[in-house]
């Protein structure tokens, strides 16, 4: 189920209301509100023992239990790329729209024994990085 959050509060919230109904597991997507409280949210996740999959990195860096997608830094450096073409002269509609090229799968190993899972080893081995 998609629950809309535009605050921490409401974040939080969720995260009752989802301990109420038994949720198994959680994917995160990125979102501003997400991006800005991805350290709490890991928290949560970690406190309620709720297996969590991010769509950046940073949140498994800061304890989050693993991701799939593009790094939060790398987005920020080739969005600044745009900005300093648009202030340059650049029209935006004449600049190409750009995908990631890279997509990072990210394990935190000391979250998924917090919570008692297993990372099955085939997983492991085609993680690009295992925090431990």
């Amino acid at each position: 189920m998609l629950t809309p959050a535009v605050s921490l509060q409401e974040v939080e919230t969720a995260f009752v209301t989802m301990a109420n109904q038994s949720v198994e597991a959680l994917m995160i997507f990125t979102d501003s509100v997400f991006t800005i409280h991805r350290r709490r949210i890991a928290e949560l996740a970690l406190e309620n023992r709720l297996p969590t999959i991010f769509s950046q990195r940073e949140p498994v860096e800061e304890g989050g239990l693993m991701s799939y997608g593009e790094s939060l830094r790398e987005f920020l450096r080739r969005s600044a790329a745009y900005v300093d073409k648009i202030l340059k002269g650049g029209r935006p509609a004449d600049l190409p729209i750009e995908q990631p090229n890279r997509y990072f799968l990210v394990i935190n190993l000391k979250t998924a024994k917090a919570i008692g899972l297993d990372i099955p080893p085939t997983l492991l081995a085609l993680a690009d990085e295992v925090i431990e």
